[in-house]
């Protein structure tokens, strides 16, 4: 919850994000939200949708873009064609996206096994969410 305009930091949208997902009893109310948070996603502008932006290891056709800013915070965009990878997308843009390199690479990964996307995700799926988490944090590196 943001207060007086403070950020709040990548740990505590995390604990929301568990939070929400264990407000729903299944699966398919979990898919159901992770899609809906896609559709909600800014639309990336077809410029940005070229063969040197497609990420590499998803089997889904994923364009990742990130920009340092003049704060030096990190700005991510990306889009999927399938619906459950935008959702994915959405998921980790809550939490890195508008960072700064440290922040990003201190933010800490276990919130996808505590919400269960490692038991509810095809291998596919998870070797695709690997690749964008590596995308992310190798921004992060530069």
């Amino acid at each position: 919850m943001q207060m007086n305009n403070i950020k709040p930091t990548s740990d505590e949208v995390i604990e929301e994000i568990i939070d929400e997902f264990n407000f729903f009893d299944d699966w398919e109310d979990k898919y159901a939200h992770i899609i809906d948070m896609g559709k909600k996603l800014e639309k990336l502008d077809q410029s940005l949708m070229v063969e040197d932006a497609k990420l590499k290891g998803c089997q889904s056709t994923v364009y990742f873009h990130h920009q340092k800013e003049n704060d030096n915070n990190i700005k991510f965009k990306a889009s999927s064609d399938a619906a459950i990878v935008q959702g994915l997308i959405a998921l980790l843009l809550r939490v890195y996206n508008n960072r700064n390199s440290q922040e990003i690479l201190n933010t800490r990964i276990d919130f996808i096994s505590k919400i269960g996307l490692n038991e509810h995700l095809s291998v596919t799926r998870k070797n695709g969410l690997s690749s964008m988490i590596k995308a992310i944090k190798n921004a992060a590196q530069i």
